[in-house]
């Protein structure tokens, strides 16, 4: 897929394939980093991918993203999504969802160094974050 392509798309369908792109990120680094049964992978994956996290992860990454990055997060936020969150309130919603529209879009357009280093450093904030709570 070319980049005007995915440019076209809704920012939600980025944060979409974001948001699977992630879990399967979380999930594989949790199975080949611990040693933990099905339902405490579930537990442990659950802190990696929630709202909460995933707003405070953007939070701490946004000064290290490019303009384009910015831009990208900027246009997924601003989305008017029609779901409402569950766990959450509006705005860690819109952040989490930016942060799944950053992600799927790195994905689609083929980023794989940029999104693998965006990956790596949501796993590092989380972790430093459950070693302080």
């Amino acid at each position: 897929m070319e980049v005007i392509e995915v440019n076209q798309m809704s920012p939600l369908v980025w944060a979409y394939i974001g948001d699977s792109v992630y879990e399967q990120y979380v999930r594989n680094y949790l199975v080949t980093n611990t040693k933990y049964k099905p339902h405490k992978l579930h537990i442990e994956a659950t802190k990696f991918v929630k709202a909460s996290a995933q707003a405070k992860i953007l939070e701490k990454i946004e000064l290290k993203l490019t303009e384009e990055e910015k831009d990208v997060v900027r246009r997924t936020r601003n989305t008017k999504n029609h779901h409402l969150p569950k766990n959450s309130n509006v705005q860690e919603y819109m952040y989490a969802t930016a942060f799944e529209g950053l992600i799927g879009y790195l994905y689609l357009t083929k980023q794989e160094q940029r999104l693998e280093n965006i990956l790596s450093l949501s796993i590092e904030y989380v972790n430093e974050t459950q070693k302080s709570d």
